[in-house]
């Protein structure tokens, strides 16, 4: 071990916070929490905010917490154990920010909330975000939690679980047996592991202390009986004082009478050393803080205590306000505010931005809500409100409609999971279809997956198998599957939502229409044109039956089944159906729609194809335009078509032209879609490939591997995209006459492809078509031409034998014959 990681002594005794907590500074026996220390830029820590303003002693409690987290031996667990409101949360961030300004776990300080999060999942993402750690995708969450510990950080590291409620839970998520990393742990329950830190309540000294700074010294000293007495009534407790020296402070009241107000309230509570065999320590003095909670809540009128119950409901997140106001009965703004401002003005809720309940009081809350005449009511109508948000969540999300919708959120997903008997039929789904849209839709695979999976499991649960809301929910797991390269998986839940949709709505529906386009999509993915384009040409005519010749979905049909004869080199075939698509849409939606601007972008792709760059231009630019004057300059169509437009100079030899405007491609994705999305890969490799044509292959490998490494975060090894970049990678390794890399990189490619989309497909030509070429390039002839024929007799089974891909192969076999007999 070397020196920077061995234990480290910090002899908090001295009084001297300032030595340890930069932006802190002592006063007596408390620590005024003024702001926390600045941490080394990229330093791994995600601690909390204090939810106090001081932090009173406790120095011996420090000192003997520290010395537990030094211990050499196996993986070190300390735990503080007490009541709620004691301040084990608060001793908990306050050891954090000493050992974060002294550097004592160099490996990182990560913290857990376990009352309501999935800490495996917890894990994961801190050591994704803090460490740029990437687990296997193919791991199940245990398996990935576990790769984490094994390749976290070097250093100590301190491991924070806060709040933990069941210990047997969260056990199986702890790291292994390693003396690097230190656990601790808060909780209100009494574990059975050895050596806890029972946290009790203030010492009288310490109690007042903080109330005079509360209430004044001098009230203090000149009632210091009663004070003693009033400290005793709240049991010491933090979270007491707090409220009840705020409460008299703001009614300019005597100390005597508040201990009058207080009485019959029940908070004259033993002695706060908890007892060794009493198993319900916790729950006896956490009364005593209801207690001090009820003063609060009688100085509140009415409506303000329905207020109070109502964001109780919330998640124990920030709230935006206007989901407040769509929930709270009172209609009228103003009449709201006023009502908002009562519990602001007896800090019974955090104000700013948002806003948002202590999590005790949060409980207290509840609590009252429990009895409340109309407590079904509320929470019915915060479900509305939720839902009717969730509902908004669009297909395409840009990033400002990520900023927008995160701190709805936790809201959504807290009546999702808690309220699911108050949710309308008609908003249970899409709850949590919605959900999973929004992890989705910015590539976040893993949470969207366990809604997109949840929705399905509690449809079947609520409606039954065969049921709307169940077709919805496989139609959403397949789609996600669809873009994760899991292709099998994709078809089989859209079978199974097509099979629920004919038999509830029979042969002929818009629904069925929809889910045989669904099918033709996937069966396009892997390469079976063949069986795509009978369920394209049903949804299609189904589409005409029930819709009419001229409308957008049956312009869509067309759409999509021009793209199949486009990837299956049919152009003639492709053309018109291209045409009359943009023709239809120019009729319904006029000359100036997104849909006409994308359609405008498809034709050129396809005369792009052809290689007919003249025709293709001018329709590139008019998408271009029209989609900046419909869309504004930052949206995803007007990146998408610099990208096209890029890509048709690139082609043309025009890298001057092309480079600036892939390069602002990159940059408007990037701003819309943030760093990490499937969209910066594809940019970054079409980068890579004009650098590599230009010859600047210095600067085209790094932008290959940045794709690749992205590609693999984003979408796992096993992916189409994974096996196009390690093409790209091989063919540049090629051109550089590193064979052996190259072929390395070739075989991974075809592996990849043959595993995902089977041995009949177009790409897997392609790929033996290029490890052909390697072997023709070094002389081995005899290696080259099976591969060559293999990839001949695909591209002619799968695309025509007067494809341009498979003219290039058969030509390419018939010079290794040449080279062979000469």
């Amino acid at each position: 071990m070397s020196a920077e990681d061995k234990s480290r002594d910090i002899d908090i005794s001295k009084g001297d916070y300032n030595e340890y907590i930069q932006g802190h500074y002592i006063n007596g026996d408390f620590i005024q929490i003024i702001n926390l220390p600045q941490p080394k830029l990229g330093f791994p820590q995600n601690i909390p905010r204090s939810n106090t303003d001081k932090f009173v002693g406790r120095k011996n409690e420090l000192i003997l917490l520290h010395e537990q987290l030094q211990n050499e031996g196996n993986v070190t667990i300390a735990h503080l154990e007490g009541m709620g409101g004691i301040g084990k949360t608060e001793m908990a961030i306050v050891y954090s920010l000493i050992s974060l300004k002294d550097d004592i776990y160099p490996g990182g300080i990560c913290w857990l909330r376990c009352r309501e999060e999935n800490i495996g999942l917890k894990i994961v993402d801190f050591a994704r975000t803090k460490l740029n750690l990437e687990p296997p995708e193919d791991l199940e969450l245990p398996g990935k939690v576990d790769w984490c510990w094994t390749n976290w950080r070097e250093g100590n590291t301190l491991i924070v679980l806060d709040d933990v409620t069941d210990y047997d839970g969260i056990k199986s998520y702890l790291p292994p047996q390693s003396s690097q990393f230190k656990i601790l742990i808060t909780t209100r329950l009494k574990l059975e592991l050895a050596n806890p830190l029972y946290l009790e309540a203030l010492s009288e000294t310490e109690a007042l202390e903080l109330l005079s700074e509360l209430v004044g010294s001098e009230k203090v000293n000149q009632e210091l009986a009663t004070a003693q007495e009033l400290c005793q009534r709240l049991g010491y407790l933090p979270l007491a004082l707090q409220l009840v020296g705020r409460y008299v402070k703001r009614r300019r009241i005597s100390l005597s009478e508040e201990l009058r107000r207080l009485e019959g309230k029940g908070l004259a509570h033993p002695s706060m050393k908890i007892p060794e065999k009493k198993s319900t320590w916790a729950v006896d003095i956490e009364r005593g803080v209801a207690a001090a909670f009820e003063l609060s809540w009688r100085e509140l009128d009415e409506p303000a205590q329905e207020l109070g119950c109502l964001l109780s409901l919330f998640s124990l997140a920030p709230i935006p306000w206007s989901l407040v106001e769509s929930s709270a009965e009172v209609q009228d703004p103003e009449e709201l505010e006023d009502i908002r401002l009562e519990l602001e003005n007896l800090h019974l809720l955090q104000a700013g931005d948002n806003y948002q309940l202590h999590q005790l009081i949060q409980e207290f809350f509840r609590d009252k809500q429990k009895r409340l005449a109309n407590t079904e009511e509320q929470k019915a109508n915060l479900c509305t409100a939720v839902a009717r948000v969730a509902r908004e969540i669009p297909q395409a999300l840009t990033l400002d409609d990520v900023t927008y919708f995160t701190p709805f959120i936790p809201h959504i997903s807290e009546t999702a999971t808690f309220y699911q008997n108050s949710l309308r039929d008609e908003d249970f789904i899409f709850s949590f279809a919605n959900l999973g849209r929004f992890y989705q839709g910015q590539g976040a695979y893993e949470p969207a997956l366990v809604w997109r999976k949840q929705s399905l499991s509690v449809a079947k649960e609520r409606f039954g198998e065969f049921h709307l809301g169940v077709a919805l929910s496989l139609n959403n797991l397949a789609s996600l599957y669809d873009e994760q390269g899991i292709y099998e998986g994709a078809e089989a839940l859209y079978l199974q939502a097509l099979e629920i949709h004919k038999k509830l709505l029979g042969e002929s529906s818009a629904e069925v229409a929809l889910g045989l386009n669904n099918l033709a999509h996937v069966y396009c993915r892997r390469g079976k044109y063949t069986e795509a384009e009978p369920f394209y040409l049903q949804s299609l005519e189904l589409k005409k039956n029930l819709l009419g010749e001229l409308h957008i979905e049956v312009a869509l049909g067309l759409n999509n089944l021009a793209e199949l004869y486009r990837s299956q080199g049919k152009y003639k075939e492709a053309e018109p159906l291209y045409l009359q698509a943009l023709e239809s849409y120019q009729k319904l939606l006029g000359e100036s729609h997104p849909n006409v601007a994308t359609s405008l972008n498809n034709l050129a792709l396809l005369y792009h194809t052809q290689g007919r760059y003249e025709e293709a231009e001018p329709l590139f630019l008019r998408a271009l335009k029209l989609r900046k004057k419909l869309l504004g300059e930052s949206h995803p169509d007007v990146a998408l078509s610099l990208n096209s437009l890029a890509s048709l100079y690139h082609a043309q030899g025009r890298y001057e032209e092309a480079e600036p405007l892939y390069l602002q491609s990159l940059q408007l994705n990037k701003k819309l879609l943030g760093e990490s999305h499937p969209n910066i890969a594809s940019i970054l490799n079409n980068l890579a490939f004009i650098y590599r044509n230009q010859g600047k292959d210095n600067e085209a490998k790094p932008l290959y591997l940045q794709s690749l490494e992205l590609r693999k975060k984003l979408l796992g090894e096993s992916h189409p995209d994974i096996a196009a970049s390690l093409n790209n990678l091989a063919s540049l390794c090629h051109d550089q006459g590193r064979y052996a890399e190259a072929e390395t990189f070739y075989l991974q490619a075809l592996k990849i492809k043959k595993e995902l989309l089977g041995e009949s497909n177009p790409a897997i030509a392609t790929s033996l078509n290029n490890l052909a070429s390697l072997y023709d390039d070094q002389e081995r002839y005899t290696k080259a031409k099976p591969l060559y024929q293999q990839a001949l007799k695909i591209a002619e089974a799968a695309l025509g034998e007067n494809h341009p891909n498979t003219n290039i192969i058969r030509q390419s076999l018939q010079y290794t014959l040449a080279k062979m007999q000469s």
